[in-house]
């Protein structure tokens, strides 16, 4: 698979394959995705949460056992459980949000899937997102998973990213484009 030694290259993307790997071996890659999906939420929502995978000041043991009991509390299945507690004890739990993002990369690889990073400044509808996945399948030319995030400061329209690529239709760009372009 040619895109693990793009991802391998950073350190995130080193634990992202090696958790792929166990749960390919396990048949637990959707289950592992799940509890990562769970993970990521937790992380957007929670300050504690995101607090405690940021801080300089937990030890070792202290950060294994609270990521452990929030593992537990969340149902997190039990790999990633036990990979959670390794980034603990390797002082990499910082790395988590970064280790999910590869982890999704791999799988919708795995599936033949291109994912996309949509950015709006408006939370985007049901409808809305439909027609945007169908656009990009044609664009693509395979099934597209959007990852939609809201970011005010666009002002309108949208961020596109699949892979490498990036479809900027936000105005916020429009406008700088003008603003360069009346400078002369």
């Amino acid at each position: 698979m040619e895109i693990n030694s793009g991802i391998q290259a950073s350190l995130s993307g080193r634990y992202a394959v090696a958790l792929f790997d166990l749960a390919r071996d396990a048949q637990s890659l959707d289950t592992v995705a799940d509890s990562l999906a769970g993970l990521k939420q937790a992380i957007a929502q929670s300050p504690d949460f995101k607090g405690l995978i940021n801080s300089p000041v937990l030890s070792r043991d202290a950060a294994g056992k609270t990521i452990a009991a929030v593992a537990s509390s969340m149902g997190t299945d039990a790999l990633t459980t036990k990979f959670l507690g390794v980034l603990a004890q390797n002082r990499r739990l910082s790395q988590l949000p970064a280790v999910i993002r590869a982890y999704e990369t791999l799988l919708s690889n795995h599936k033949g899937e291109a994912r996309a990073e949509v950015t709006s400044a408006h939370p985007l509808t049901e409808t809305q997102i439909a027609a945007l996945t169908q656009s990009l399948k044609a664009r693509v030319g395979r099934t597209v998973t959007l990852d939609a995030k809201v970011d005010p400061a666009i002002l309108g329209g949208l961020v596109v990213k699949i892979g490498s690529q990036m479809i900027d239709s936000s105005i916020r760009t429009r406008l700088n484009t003008l603003a360069q372009a009346m400078k002369g």
